[in-house]
């Protein structure tokens, strides 16, 4: 059996043909590049998704269906994306619009919902019941499993914990509020925060790893700054990790899972960014005592594309 599983983001779009035990035999991706029209990103991905066909030498009847992860609020049942604030997607019909362009089966999920899908049947939280995936990218998405089953609220919208508010009138979210833990936590906050302290200081590493091009400062910059030993750089990754650790310790009070997994291109730093959040959350967690375990997802980027297309799957074990 084979799926394929497209991973839609703010920066690129994803997209693999998976087996059914979550291996993915072909992958590619392309820039989904902001402010684009609905119709045109799901061109792409219609084009990706034969390409890939084309390179494993197989048609739409050996695919057993689509699935597609994307960010924001999303009706599954009417195959509907209600709103996404990064995507010009608001009430668009995604699964009567992917099956204009591919005849198969199209089922969708919001896309933290799929990383977590894809870590709970392959990854590192293989087999857990209660767990949080957390997404670090253009914005900060959580995917959230109860008892086994994906928690999405009554509304389509449940586990947005990215837009929860902890810092009061803060920073301005690109939700259009004030204070969300995306616009703090998020690798575009870092990248703004990067971006903000090389214009102030000109003599920082951050500034020389760019060549004094700011607009090429991104999340991995200050990063590769700080290990540089860039003083500037150090205290925006310790603000950074301290403003990650106070979302994550609310979701450990509120929800208790035997698992948060961190996802997107920040979990490439590994240790770096584990070892302190889990010494701050030692210290925070109600009743002082870290059960969680906190670690990184080991299917990387690839978390995504794996739980969009077992979307497929399980959708097919259900009927």
């Amino acid at each position: 059996m084979l799926y394929l599983g497209i991973d839609l983001g703010g920066t690129n779009i994803s997209t693999g043909i998976v087996d059914e035990n979550g291996n993915i035999l072909v992958k590619a991706s392309t820039p989904t590049i902001k402010g684009r029209d609905a119709e045109d990103i799901l061109d792409d991905m219609a084009e990706l998704s034969k390409k890939l066909m084309n390179e494993l030498n197989v048609t739409e009847k050996d695919i057993e269906a689509i699935g597609v992860g994307l960010p924001g609020m999303i009706d599954k049942k009417k195959g509907i994306s209600i709103y996404a604030n990064n995507l010009k997607f608001n009430n668009t019909n995604i699964v009567e619009e992917m099956q204009k362009r591919i005849d198969l089966p199209c089922y969708i999920e919001n896309d933290a919902n799929c990383a977590a899908i894809g870590e709970n049947v392959c990854g590192v939280a293989y087999g857990n019941e209660n767990l949080i995936y957390i997404t670090i990218g253009t914005g900060l998405g959580a995917g959230i499993i109860i008892n086994g089953k994906v928690f999405d609220g009554s509304f389509g919208g449940g586990g947005e914990a990215g837009h929860m508010v902890i810092v009061a009138e803060g920073e301005e979210c690109t939700c259009g509020r004030k204070g969300c833990w995306e616009a703090y936590a998020s690798a575009s906050a870092l990248r703004r925060e990067g971006r903000i302290a090389a214009a102030k200081y000109p003599n920082s590493k951050i500034y020389d790893l760019v060549d004094g091009n700011i607009k090429l400062i991104d999340a991995k910059t200050v990063f590769d700054a700080a290990d540089l030993g860039d003083e500037v750089a150090i205290e925006i990754i310790d603000m950074y990790i301290k403003y990650l650790a106070v979302g994550l310790v609310n979701l450990v009070n509120i929800f208790q899972p035997e698992a948060i997994i961190i996802g997107g291109g920040v979990c490439a730093q590994g240790d770096k960014l584990i070892n302190p959040l889990k010494e701050i959350l030692s210290k925070r967690v109600y009743g002082g005592q870290l059960k969680t375990k906190l670690c990184i997802a080991t299917l990387g980027n690839d978390a995504g594309i794996v739980g969009a297309a077992m979307l497929g799957k399980i959708n097919r074990e259900e009927i």
